[in-house]
């Protein structure tokens, strides 16, 4: 049996935002009716409903808030090698995004590390044109 959803659905001006951003090699996100700026981008403010329409460049260069080592990828991982997801507020966000960060070894990752982008060769307006992120290099900043 193969269940399937014969639709599509558009992506509407906050998430075709991010996802032309992503396609272009920039991060955007929304700023809410407090001023905070969500990456990624919401669609409708989070404290009165109403939709959002304001979508402002952040990072590209970031802060990780917390993360998780991962040993042993498995298959369906984006990497093939020991890798840390982590929630990652980049800069002029309030709001961190998740991804991963290819950091080389456990002893590289920590809470207040600087990560910057590592693009796919090719863009096509996907999450996955952001391949990683990389810790910053010493006195360098995206």
């Amino acid at each position: 049996m193969v269940i399937e959803y014969p639709f599509s659905r558009t992506t509407g001006p906050v998430i075709g935002a991010f996802l032309t951003g992503l396609r272009e090699r920039m991060l955007v996100g929304s700023r809410g009716s407090d001023g905070r700026v969500h990456v990624p981008p919401v669609e409708s403010d989070p404290l009165t409903g109403e939709a959002v329409s304001e979508i402002v460049e952040v990072g590209p260069a970031g802060e990780v808030t917390t993360w998780a080592w991962v040993n042993v990828p498995h298959a369906k991982h984006p990497l093939d090698r020991p890798f840390a997801w982590a929630l990652i507020r980049l800069d002029g966000a309030d709001t961190p995004m998740l991804h991963v960060v290819d950091a080389g070894s456990i002893d590289a990752m920590r809470t207040g590390l600087r990560v910057e982008p590592r693009w796919n060769d090719e863009t096509e307006g996907s999450i996955t044109d952001l391949a990683c992120f990389v810790p910053v290099a010493d006195g360098e900043d995206a």
